[in-house]
């Protein structure tokens, strides 16, 4: 496993333009379970993806937003923090390297790290926006309110939660695309690697014979279109790569 490790060291220490694509075992060192772990709904008899809906949230949005502020609520709670894998990635930058993070995760970890170039592919928890007029709003705003509604004069619509919502389109694939296309390298940390069209962004770096390195506790269906592979703990591969980075 050292000698993975050391291998994608040396791909990053040589690479200058760096495209992470990162997935929710990014954040759980940061006390956030990933989405199939969060408790209390997933016990109901619909799944989880007919409550999280552009379907449902325009069906019954006073209800979907209580099932939402569940399902989200550590991180509409804001008790969490940027753990040392945000960190990492921040520091590659300070060290010169140009990353851009493309990343499933909707709890704005990456900002808060301090990454200057962040794709958000599925969107961000912290706002929400007025289907009717567009007004957004911040967060204490949405948790606030049992069901926030746009505050403007005669509008008065119940808000949509900045979230790519099962059935909403993805807007940012081609964005995150560009950023691998023009990257030396590909690095994917903490995601399966399940969901589309997220997933194809690695067959398209392999396809143009772009580096490319994935860590991921468990293996994923995609293991094959990567240079080095490591199943280990995130947390504990990036304190290794960090200290063998020069």
């Amino acid at each position: 496993m050292f000698a993975l490790v050391k291998k994608l060291a040396a791909e990053i220490a040589r690479a200058d333009k760096i495209a992470v694509l990162t997935g929710a075992g990014v954040s759980t060192a940061s006390g956030i379970p990933d989405f199939r772990s969060a408790g209390g709904i997933w016990r109901e008899d619909q799944s989880r993806e007919y409550y999280m809906s552009q379907e449902y949230f325009y069906q019954n949005p006073e209800d979907f937003w209580g099932k939402y502020k569940e399902v989200f609520r550590l991180k509409l709670l804001k008790n969490y923090a940027p753990n040392h894998v945000h960190l990492f990635l921040h520091h590659l930058e300070q060290e010169g390297k140009r990353v851009s993070v493309v990343t499933q995760n909707v709890d704005g970890l990456h900002e808060a790290a301090g990454n200057q170039h962040v794709i958000e592919y599925h969107g961000n928890v912290n706002t929400a926006t007025c289907p009717t007029c567009g007004t957004k709003y911040p967060l204490d705003y949405v948790m606030a309110r049992q069901v926030p509604r746009c505050s403007e004069t005669g509008c008065g619509d119940i808000l949509k939660p900045d979230i790519v919502l099962f059935g909403d389109p993805i807007t940012k694939h081609d964005a995150a695309e560009v950023e691998v296309e023009q990257a030396d390298l590909l690095l994917v940390m903490g995601t399966s690697l399940l969901v589309s069209p997220f997933n194809l962004l690695p067959i398209y770096a392999w396809d143009n014979q772009k580096p490319s390195g994935l860590i991921n506790r468990e293996p994923t269906p995609m293991d094959d279109q990567f240079d080095v592979v490591i199943h280990a703990d995130l947390s504990e591969t990036v304190k290794e790569l960090k200290s063998l980075i020069k």
